[in-house]
């Protein structure tokens, strides 16, 4: 697309509006009255904990239904978010950066002493404005991390089934795109099958909301991770029966790793005894686990995560860098991710951190990394 189309694209319309405020108004009900398994999560340095009712799957499934149901009596139509896509990233980006702003300044003018509201001012308004200053702001009781969080994971979703809607009448639905779709599905319905391990991940109890999180929820996972499918409505990809069965094998292997690894990890917060891989957990310190997927590398888990990514970007070949745009990004962010995360074991765990370095010294990649 060339500037003259691209810039007249990006403007936002009402309609863009009414999208992504109905979607937001549909996760906020279906979140709070929906059935869903209600799981506290980590203990907070105050003591308490939050509790999240983990329905994320019944909402996404009520939701795609729903707009099936539409699509069926002609009352939308599949390829709206396709055929939008570019103002709705706009009008998104422009909304989470007004919720950057407005949790700024709830924020500053919080006087709870709580650990997840107690406002935690660095005093560098770009870092602030970054990084958040709360670490679990709410409104209207609804946890903002957690919801945005939802709300990226399913609009990938959503997204994706309109570019493939868009794909059929087309004459573009290749074995590349039914491969890329596949791959994106079971990863995303397993995401929210296994939704209360989202709790205890180092975003939900650890990082604040800000810019960094709320942009990377709402804009960059649904609109950058969408790209493969985006790059293959246009351009066709004829994969050789070996080369997509190699592709399924690396989205094998590291849906297992990132899986597994993630599992062993809630099990152990929830039960320190409970058996990984057959036999009681080697732990350092009594806090840190040092068994299974642990044992391995320190950041298994960001491991799976890549092999998971490489796979989305496969199925369009080898002819363009574009679609290894989310590998290559999530590479580096996670190489960063994993050095904050060093440097806040270390200060917190002290030498029991340095003993499990030495047990385990690889980071991420075993034997290279």
């Amino acid at each position: 697309m060339d500037l003259a189309a691209l810039l007249p694209a990006l403007i936002p319309s009402w309609s863009s509006v009414v999208l992504l405020g109905t979607f937001f108004a549909y996760l906020a009900a279906a979140g709070s009255i929906l059935p869903g398994k209600v799981v506290p999560g980590a203990a907070l340095p105050d003591g308490s904990r939050l509790r999240y009712r983990c329905n994320g799957l019944v909402s996404l499934l009520l939701l795609v239904a729903l707009l099936g149901l539409g699509a069926w009596m002609d009352f939308l139509r599949p390829t709206i978010i396709a055929e939008r896509g570019l103002e709705l990233l706009s009008t998104t980006f422009i909304f989470s950066t007004l919720v950057t702003l407005v949790l700024y300044a709830a924020g500053c003018n919080s006087g709870s002493n709580s650990s997840s509201l107690k406002p935690h001012l660095a005093g560098n308004l770009i870092q602030d404005l970054w990084f958040g200053i709360q670490l679990n702001p709410q409104f209207i009781g609804i946890d903002l991390k957690f919801f945005f969080v939802r709300a990226g994971m399913m609009g990938w979703l959503l997204i994706n089934l309109s570019v493939l809607a868009r794909s059929v009448p087309d004459g573009n639905l290749s074995l590349s795109m039914v491969l890329y779709q596949l791959f994106c599905v079971l990863y995303i319905l397993d995401y929210f099958v296994h939704e209360e391990y989202m709790t205890s991940t180092w975003d939900i109890i650890a990082e604040r909301l800000g810019f960094m999180l709320v942009f990377g929820d709402l804009v960059w996972i649904p609109f950058t991770f969408s790209i493969q499918g985006w790059w293959l409505s246009r351009n066709n990809v004829e994969l050789t029966t070996i080369a997509a069965i190699a592709n399924c094998f690396v989205f094998l292997i590291g849906y297992m790793v990132f899986r597994g690894a993630n599992k062993q990890k809630h099990v152990f917060k929830r039960n320190p005894k409970a058996l990984i891989w057959g036999h009681p957990p080697k732990v350092v310190g009594g806090k840190l686990l040092a068994s299974g997927y642990w044992g391995i590398a320190r950041h298994c888990n960001y491991l799976g995560d890549l092999l998971l990514a490489l796979s989305f970007s496969l199925p369009c070949g080898l002819r363009s860098p574009v679609p290894y745009f989310y590998p290559i990004y999530l590479l580096i962010l996670l190489i960063w991710r994993e050095r904050r995360d060093e440097a806040r074991c270390a200060e917190k765990y002290r030498e029991i951190w340095a003993e499990y370095r030495r047990l385990v010294p690889w980071r991420i990649f075993p034997y290279i990394y």
